[in-house]
């Protein structure tokens, strides 16, 4: 064992026992007032769904899972889902735009996504936001229209196909829920505005409907190239029966209009750590966005006979964009995305109180007509060796034809779990998912952008790309009840990674990855206090590595990746109404076996530490509700240092003390909210990456932003 494991282990050792000590002290608290339910558990815990398929409190859970409560949700400005997740022990989640895009890493796994999200499964009440080729967005998910939002940690869950980071869904508000009708008026600084309506009713005793209306919008004039604005329209409809049986509708529309900043030198992140300001970028795509128009729809029956729950599921996503990245702009009139979950629960005696969950899924992305341009207005340079090399682009206006393509991406699954309590106390979870993908892609490739060179050249013409695998996904759980507030659980689980579209494109050679994760944990439930503990070994085979150069980034395989961590959030009742807590995470991520290409030659990159993972992560809060109506939270968040490349030539220092403040009031009807984030005004970068040649990325975090709501609750 070396220092670092023998840290890690003592590390672990040292906090298991302090939280067992807890645990006893809360057989006390029980005795002494602290409600508990019929069976010995603790009457406040969280109902959770993402890990397992079925309704279970979060303490009997044996998987790392956070859950982000509606308390907690109210509580935020939500204009971004980060608004929410940030402050999770292993989650990496922040903007560098400040609109509905996020970078978010669960465990390092996701990094490799320059936008969007890969490599985590991404739901919306079941029905997965998350493409085929395992690519997330958020543009069609209006960030006020939600519940609560479950993370499960690690590979191994029932619904993440091909997910090896983890699984996050988002709980929206159900339709049958009355309570949550409002009108929303935020107001801020930087051109905020984020306006929102609920209305609801009952059309008879069987039938209701929820319609939601939504507008966000940033001006972000602290930055150039930065607006953003949405629209979303939201219609569901529910359906109950005497018998309990359920049907719930949801048809939905947006409009997002996201415009992407670029990237800053160092000598342009300095001016922009002493002014605040960011005039300009390094890159010579100035004018990159996206621009989406998004119609969803999706159904959710649930039906009981006896002791058997049948669940299914169908929902269809058709999207349009306009998308100008590096070096060509994406122009798309229509996707359309089909799916089906036919999911069956069965309640029944085998080793113990039993539940099998089992179904079968299937998803499948068409696109018949996906076309990239040239850049029509750019500056080059206009003599010497590099005559005619682009320097910048001067609109985002189309130029000639690069390519034309019609994609067709698959997947079909089968998944099972069977649940056992093999004695008192005991829970065992023995699961397996199995899904066949498929890419099917023809293009024809006219001229394409050369990144050396800087300018485009005549492409490769004719091009099909047709690709399968087979993506498997066991998993067995066990949770043992050490004390009614305290639960032991261990966890192995493995998950293949599926490449995305993109990222086949650009080497067809690319095989999926495979994490096998091994965790034990400890989860503690009281009255006064809670806590997540837990200690993991992820080993990932032929994991998928970006290689950046030229502002142009490709994709190989290394060979194998050991990564280790330790995880703890907690928080303590320190007086009535005042709560307060923290989370820490310890991620130690290693290249064990990586040669990279580096202009045609191989650079063992072996030993080195996964880039932009800090090996040390943590935040506090302290939260306060008095019972007149009045509550305020603080939060504070710090990144350790981590590097910036995968050669580790350099690293960046991070940010301490990160700190977020609300405040609110609520009184009848009536209530009123400040949101401040960035409260100090710190000036430090959300991201920095180094390409292969030493060319540094830095990517600007927001400066102090401010945000008064007033909401009117019907």
């Amino acid at each position: 064992m070396n220092n670092n494991d023998l840290k890690l282990y003592r590390g672990f050792s040292l906090s298991a026992g302090a939280l067992i000590l807890m645990a006893g002290h809360s057989v006390v608290f029980a005795e002494q007032g602290v409600e508990v339910n019929e069976t010995g558990d603790p009457e406040i815990d969280t109902i959770s769904v993402t890990a397992t398929r079925v309704e279970r409190v979060t303490q009997d859970v044996p998987k790392a899972i956070s859950v982000i409560d509606s308390s907690q949700i109210e509580g935020a400005k939500m204009m971004n889902i980060k608004d929410a997740i940030q402050g999770v022990p292993g989650v990496l989640i922040d903007s560098k735009n400040g609109g509905y895009d996020v970078r978010l890493i669960i465990r390092g796994a996701g990094q490799k996504a320059n936008y969007g999200v890969r490599e985590i499964m991404v739901l919306r009440d079941g029905v997965p936001m998350t493409d085929p080729d395992s690519f997330s967005r958020f543009d069609y998910f209006d960030t006020q229209d939600v519940e609560r939002i479950e993370i499960t940690k690690g590979p191994g869950s029932l619904y993440g196909a091909g997910s090896a980071g983890g699984t996050v869904q988002i709980i929206s508000k159900s339709v049958f829920d009355s309570s949550s009708d409002r009108i929303k008026l935020g107001f801020g600084n930087q051109g905020a505005l984020n306006l929102n309506l609920r209305v609801s009713g009952d059309i008879n005793d069987e039938n209701a409907v929820a319609v939601t209306a939504s507008h966000r919008e940033l001006e972000n004039g602290w930055r150039r190239w930065n607006e953003f604005d949405t629209d979303q329209l939201g219609l569901k409809h529910g359906w109950m029966l005497e018998d309990g049986t359920t049907l719930e509708s949801e048809l939905s529309y947006s409009k997002a209009n996201l415009q992407l900043p670029g990237s800053m030198s160092r000598e342009q992140y300095e001016e922009f750590q002493n002014t605040g300001k960011q005039t300009d970028t390094q890159d010579a795509w100035k004018h990159s966005g996206r621009y989406s128009d998004i119609l969803f729809f999706n159904s959710r029956l649930e039906k009981e006979w006896g002791n058997l729950l049948f669940k299914p599921r169908i929902y269809y996503n058709h999207w349009s964009h306009f998308h100008p990245v590096t070096g060509k702009i994406n122009d798309n009139d229509g996707t359309d995305v089909f799916g089906t979950d036919l999911e069956f629960i069965y309640k029944h005696q085998l080793i113990g109180e039993s539940t099998l969950v089992a179904g079968v899924t299937a998803r499948v992305e068409d696109t018949d007509d996906a076309r990239e341009y040239e850049y029509r207005d750019v500056a080059t340079i206009p003599f010497g060796p590099q005559a005619g090399r682009i320097i910048a682009t001067l609109s985002d206006a189309k130029g000639k034809l690069m390519e034309t393509q019609q994609a067709t991406n698959s997947l079909y699954g089968i998944y099972f779990q069977e649940s056992i309590t093999p004695a008192h106390r005991w829970l065992v979870d023995l699961s397996f998912r199995y899904d066949h993908s498929r890419f099917d892609i023809d293009g024809n490739q006219i001229t394409k952008y050369d990144y050396a060179r800087g300018k485009y050249v005549t492409g490769i013409g004719q091009y099909k790309i047709d690709k399968t695998f087979n993506l498997i996904s066991p998993q067995i759980g066990v949770s043992y009840s050490l004390f009614p507030s305290l639960n032991l659980f261990g966890t192995i689980a493995s998950s293949d990674q599926v490449p995305s579209e993109n990222e086949i494109k650009e080497n067809p050679n690319l095989d999926a990855s495979t994490a096998t994760n091994f965790e034990i944990g400890l989860k503690g439930r009281s009255g006064l206090w809670s806590y997540d503990s837990s200690v993991y070994y992820t080993n990932v085979d032929d994991e998928i590595v970006p290689i950046l150069l030229d502002s142009h980034t490709t994709f190989q395989n290394a060979g194998r990746t050991s990564k280790k961590g330790f995880e703890f959030a907690g928080d303590y009742e320190v007086t009535t109404g005042l709560r307060m807590g923290g989370s820490y995470a310890y991620s130690d991520y290693i290249y064990k076996d990586f040669t990279e290409v580096v202009n045609g030659r191989l650079v063992d990159h072996s030993g080195n530490r996964m880039p932009y993972v800090p090996k040390h992560q943590y935040s506090l809060f302290a939260d306060y509700r008095h019972p007149n109506g009045f509550k305020a939270r603080v939060q504070t968040a710090s990144w350790g240092s981590y590097y910036m490349d995968t050669a580790n030539t350099e690293k960046y220092s991070g940010y301490d003390f990160v700190t977020s403040l609300a405040l609110g009031y609520s009184k009848g009807p009536h209530s009123i909210s400040l949101n401040v984030d960035n409260l100090f005004d710190k000036r430090y970068a959300t991201e920095v990456k180094k390409d292969s040649r030493g060319k540094t990325y830095y990517s600007a975090a927001t400066p102090r932003a401010a945000m008064l709501n007033y909401g009117f609750s019907f």
